[in-house]
């Protein structure tokens, strides 16, 4: 499974990460919400030492509630307690020295212990009450209140309305989609991490949100636009060391 993983690249844009991977997890149910946003007002909140990227002059916030399943280290059975939880995570679209990828805003799951041993790693990822629910086939419901923060909710339903389909090179949903590197800044140090995984399969997908307040440093109204909204059912995905380069 893993060897067929590794070698099918011919999506990536760059080349896989330098050695061995190290992580695994499969991501399931994803819901990728994607909001157009002013590159003048996302800009001041990324580390100066990276570069917002943009597709056609616009910047872009993605909202991506999952599950996670059969987390494990490189050769080892899945890791007690951590193999099964759920993640929320905001990001936006960066480069580094011409280098694509992601830079988070925030990662939320309902396991402290993944709450821990993320930060440790240097990702912003905080504590919250989750639950996901399949209401019926293939449309779940899926709510979000962050410990200590419960002003920052994510309370909503989704599911696909197409047949799955790959997205085409150079459209908007594979340049918002195939990204590989992650960046995360601590300390007034920048670091990066790989991951790998087979190109993405994707739904167009259709959401109802109830209550939604995961970036705070946004204008209320940018949310105001609709999303484009894809679904994923799941991915084996492969993760590389995150590492300071700065």
């Amino acid at each position: 499974m893993y060897k067929d993983i590794i070698k099918s690249t011919q999506h990536r844009e760059y080349s896989l990460p330098d050695g061995p991977w190290l992580m695994t997890q499969k991501w399931n149910h994803l819901l990728f919400m994607h909001f157009p946003v002013s590159k003048e007002v996302i800009k001041d909140h990324i580390p100066r030492d990276l570069e917002l990227d943009t597709y056609e002059g616009t910047a872009w916030i993605t909202i991506i509630p999952f599950k996670v399943s059969d987390m494990r280290l490189r050769k080892m059975p899945p890791v007690p307690y951590l193999n099964s939880y759920l993640e929320l995570n905001v990001r936006t679209y960066v480069r580094r020295n011409g280098l694509p990828g992601i830079y988070f805003f925030s990662l939320d799951a309902d396991k402290i212990l993944a709450v821990l041993g993320a930060r440790l790693a240097t990702l912003p990822y905080y504590y919250s009450k989750m639950k996901m629910k399949e209401e019926k086939e293939n449309t779940f419901h899926y709510t979000s209140m962050r410990k200590g923060e419960p002003e920052a909710i994510f309370k909503g339903s989704y599911g696909p309305i197409s047949e799955a389909y790959f997205p085409e090179k150079g459209s908007l949903a594979y340049w918002l989609l195939e990204r590989y590197y992650l960046w995360s800044y601590k300390k007034g140090a920048l670091f990066r991490g790989g991951i790998h995984h087979k190109q993405w399969k994707i739904h167009d997908a259709e959401v109802a949100i109830e209550n939604q307040n995961l970036s705070s440093f946004l204008p209320d109204h940018f949310f105001n636009k609709r999303p484009l909204l894809h679904y994923a059912f799941s991915r084996r995905v492969l993760f590389w060391p995150i590492k300071k380069i700065k």
